[in-house]
């Protein structure tokens, strides 16, 4: 396999963090949702989640962005990337910008941005990174970073600029711009006629001439792409629709493309998997999976950003009067045990979430050979069955915490569980829940399966 080429990010590095819990009632003083039991996850946010990616995508990366010395937030920021890529700073006036967003059942409520801190100027150190970069990504965010470099990054344009409303436009030379929909829209500044398709390809086509870049793709969310060269445009849709948190796509679209084009592929080519990368991006848990995965917690799968919410589920059958029903296990290699079990926890109320361990939790419970099956797959074929309703995933060792955001009416396991090894049915009594066993089917278990594999393909071996 060819090595992939290094690539140095240019641009405005944020502190993101999500506090997510769950809103079962308004405030009695306001009418404003009680958002309970908030976790916080912090990552890194603008440019700096856009360098991630890109190393994640195994890349070696510099970025250039502004950092300052102002305490807990850019300290912060240093470590998350301490381990990931090179850190150029360039020096800040005023404090790193952060973005704290609050999310009930996962969905955004509040978004509260403090630091008003901007690039004071450019250093030696960042224009010779520029200058020896064997590629280059411009994410402008508007505080500074790109424009106090913008005469190096003249001289050699960049393969990438992902702009927002905030910041410049490209530097001319440019090989491909990413702006999304409303910003294309906004930074064309033409007529719409009402057709979205339309109007979208014009803008495209204006900002080709009026940037003087190579090409611009518009991303279009779950739609996929428009690819333009000034003249007709190329549509890349997406092969699925994802519902999922869409934060920092956008991102994940730029480093990708960028990626690709510094490996030498054609821009069509790297708008394609960029499209497919965003999209995967979203399914997975979007920027809120990039903190999960920091702290060794799997993202939520693709399987899942389609189906329902099951803390949204939840809420909607409790607030009908209905009763929540919860049943939980690795189902690793789905059986008829398995199928028995959940058919006959549905019967019990009105709806039944299945939580599910994570890959990470199915190793530490069973040993480095398992799963069998990854969690993508697990999932998907639990939301299959018809008597599933949702599914959610917990890295844990037990459910607990998922059960605290969920709380179900019922808790439902095998009888191969004893009462003793339920530490879920005193949780379960706090919210007025009962935990229940319910007889399992014989000699059926995932172990016992994977056991009976192994021995016959030990004695189809030795008859060789």
């Amino acid at each position: 396999m060819s090595r992939k080429a290094p690539l140095v990010v240019v641009g405005d590095a944020l502190l993101d963090r999500d506090l997510t819990g769950t809103a079962e009632r308004l405030a009695p003083d306001a009418p404003v949702p009680v958002v309970a039991d908030c976790v916080q996850r912090t990552r890194p946010g603008g440019a700096a989640l856009t360098a991630c990616l890109a190393a994640r995508d195994g890349r070696e990366v510099t970025l250039i962005t502004g950092v300052g010395d102002d305490g807990e937030a850019s300290e912060e920021l240093r470590r998350l990337l301490a381990s990931e890529m090179q850190v150029i700073a360039l020096p800040l006036t005023g404090a790193l910008p952060e973005k704290t967003r609050v999310l009930a059942q996962d969905s955004p409520v509040v978004r509260l941005d403090r630091g008003t801190g901007r690039v004071r100027e450019a250093t030696d150190q960042a224009r010779r990174a520029i200058r020896s970069a064997p590629a280059v990504l411009v994410s402008d965010y508007g505080r500074g970073a790109a424009d106090s470099l913008r005469d190096v990054l003249a001289e050699r344009p960049p393969l990438v600029w992902d702009p927002h409303p905030r910041g410049g436009p490209p530097v001319p030379g440019a090989r491909l711009v990413t702006p999304a929909r409303s910003e294309a829209r906004a930074l064309a500044g033409l007529e719409g006629d009402g057709n979205a398709l339309r109007d979208t390809a014009r803008d495209a086509a204006a900002l080709v001439r009026r940037w003087r870049v190579a090409a611009v793709a518009v991303t279009l969310g779950p739609h996929g792409a428009l690819l333009s060269y000034g003249d007709h445009p190329l549509l890349v849709p997406a092969a699925t629709a994802h519902h999922g948190d869409a934060c920092g796509a956008g991102d994940r679209f730029a480093a990708t493309a960028a990626g690709l084009l510094a490996d030498g592929a054609l821009v069509e080519e790297a708008v394609e998997a960029a499209v497919a990368a965003a999209t995967e991006f979203v399914g997975a848990g979007g920027a809120g999976a990039v903190a999960r995965a920091a702290t060794g917690v799997d993202a939520p799968t693709a399987a899942l950003a389609d189906a329902v919410d099951p803390h949204d589920l939840a809420a909607r059958v409790r607030a009908a009067g209905g009763t929540v029903v919860a049943a939980g296990g690795c189902f690793d290699l789905l059986h008829a045990g398995h199928v028995g079990l959940l058919q006959a926890a549905r019967r019990l109320g009105d709806c039944l979430v299945v939580c599910v361990n994570s890959d990470a939790s199915v190793r530490r419970r069973k040993g480095d050979d398992r799963p069998v099956n990854p969690l993508p797959d697990r999932v998907r074929v639990l939301d299959a069955l018809a008597c599933v309703d949702a599914v959610a995933v917990f890295d844990e060792d037990t459910p607990e915490q998922l059960l605290a955001r969920l709380r179900p009416d019922i808790w439902v396991k095998g009888s191969d569980y004893s009462g003793a090894d339920l530490p879920e049915a005193a949780l379960l009594r706090e919210w007025g829940g009962q935990a229940v066993l319910l007889p399992y089917l014989d000699g059926r278990s995932s172990t016992a399966i994977v056991s009976r594999a192994r021995n016959r393909a030990r004695a189809a071996k030795g008859t060789r």
